[in-house]
């Protein structure tokens, strides 16, 4: 709800400090592109220097008016209930205010080179300000990952108790996958292209006409738009509309974030329901409102839950994309208006929630050696094998004898609740003499994890540093993301 809390919104904006801003109702960003047009941009290159009759007075006039002001959208508002047509209405309402300018406004322009060229500047500003922030996710993980590169842990295969690995390579599981997202996403704001000058269907009639069939001024039109908005290159070939295949890659790769956002939060929610690994947990935070002792991984749960939703969103584009018609139909631009912004806040609402958790991990050693040491005799009946071949045993006997002793102590634990007592039956089996004194030494359990210090070393040092390189300036003022709800 809003402040005066009658009137709805998003959770995406009231329970997360976002982008929201970015993404607001005031269109700055069609305002620059319908000035950009009007200007001819750089200061170097003047309308008048491409023989257009636009006057100093109507450039100064848009100058000045760049930043909408509250009477204006009044203005623009009231248009929109009469014209049926936002960009008009806004059209409408510069016009009024840059009066020198009105009869030039919109010149040769579709709504198209407005709002597509602005929304092409949305997603790419979108992902400058979600990138960076995965960038710093990705450096509080891999410290995580360094810390516990050493901690032998249990692994997990089917739900069951398997091999050891250490909880720093468990992480760098994660952090595996959130490396792909970072160039998923890295690829797609490299990939996105300026929509610029091409007019109504795409072909740039309505500028060679401003231009007396000048094709080498209309080109130089297009790619100085583009320059002034911030791109090195604009799509030689559009419809009215810039692909919306381009809005299919930018929400895979936030939606396969998304789905990345989901799998870590699930994990973290089993090592926290084993006790083993439990996210932050504030001096004064309520884990449940009836059971006191609880402490609920709410953020987890949140991260699962709007990762979901994370995930799903790029069907919309998907299915807005494969139903345009020709040059372009309008059934694409109300669920763009709620598709998009949903992508990048819901996005933006995971990095809150992950920088929070990353930032604040708590691990719990103890309870992770108790776990470990109540699986390992099991574990290492392949190590107490080979070590009774080497002492000139069978090894089909040696199989016996611990096959029969394993399930003796697997009826304890099971059937009777006790602990697990295999290596004080294999201590007082004959059989083994010859290995007790060794029978120790071969349940240590850092002898189990392989090499997962060294790959937790070599990754964190290669391929992590290498991916975060272009983001050290952010790394270096990087805080921890703050939950108010």
């Amino acid at each position: 709800m809003s402040a005066n809390n009658d009137v709805y919104q998003t959770p995406l904006n009231s329970r997360y400090a976002n982008e929201v801003s970015l993404l607001s109702e005031k269109p700055v960003f069609y305002l620059e592109t319908v000035v950009a047009l009007a200007r001819r941009i750089p200061e170097r290159l003047t309308s008048t220097e491409l023989g257009l009759p636009i006057t100093d007075d109507a450039i100064e006039q848009m100058k000045a008016h760049i930043t909408i002001q509250d009477d204006e959208f009044k203005v623009a508002a009231e248009e929109e209930k009469r014209r049926r047509h936002d960009v008009m209405a806004h059209v409408h309402a510069f016009g009024q205010v840059a009066p020198a300018a009105a009869g030039i406004i919109h010149w040769g322009a579709t709504s198209c080179y407005c709002t597509d060229n602005a929304d092409l500047i949305f997603l790419r500003d979108g992902l400058d300000i979600l990138i960076p922030k995965l960038a710093v996710v990705i450096d509080k993980l891999a410290a995580f990952a360094k810390e516990y590169k050493n901690l032998p842990c249990l692994g997990f295969t089917h739900g069951q108790p398997a091999q050891l690995v250490t909880v720093g390579k468990r992480a760098c599981l994660w952090l595996q996958d959130l490396l792909m997202d970072l160039r998923n996403l890295e690829r797609a704001r490299d990939d996105l292209r300026f929509r610029g000058v091409k007019g109504t269907t795409g072909t740039q009639a309505s500028f060679l006409q401003i231009f007396d069939g000048d094709h080498d001024k209309v080109e130089q039109l297009d790619e100085l738009v583009t320059e002034k908005a911030g791109f090195n290159s604009a799509f030689i070939i559009s419809s009215q509309t810039y692909s919306r295949k381009i809005d299919v890659d930018v929400a895979n790769a936030l939606g396969s974030f998304g789905s990345t956002c989901e799998r870590i939060g699930i994990d973290i929610r089993h090592l926290a329901m084993l006790k083993e690994v439990e996210e932050p947990f504030e001096k004064d935070q309520i884990g449940s409102s009836a059971m006191a002792y609880k402490r609920n991984p709410m953020r987890s749960e949140r991260l699962c839950s709007l990762g979901r939703h994370l995930q799903n969103l790029p069907k919309d584009a998907v299915d807005t994309y494969s139903a345009q018609w020709f040059e372009r139909s309008l059934d694409d631009s109300a669920i763009r208006r709620i598709s998009i912004p949903e992508l990048y806040l819901s996005a933006d609402a995971c990095l809150i929630l992950l920088n929070n958790v990353t930032s604040g991990f708590v691990v719990y050693p103890e309870v992770i050696r108790r776990r470990v040491n109540d699986e390992l005799p099991f574990m290492a009946t392949e190590n107490i094998i080979m070590a009774c071949v080497k002492k000139g045993l069978s090894r089909q006997d040696a199989h016996e004898e611990i096959r029969v002793l394993s399930h003796q102590a697997a009826d304890n634990v099971k059937k009777h609740g006790k602990n697990n007592d295999l290596l004080d039956r294999i201590r007082r089996t004959a059989f083994f003499a010859p290995i007790l004194d060794e029978l120790d030494s071969l349940l240590e359990p850092s002898t189990f994890v392989g090499r997962a210090p060294q790959q937790v070393e070599k990754f964190t040092s290669t391929e992590i540093k290498k991916a975060l390189l272009p983001y050290e300036s952010h790394l270096l003022k990087a805080e921890t993301s703050a939950l108010y709800v």
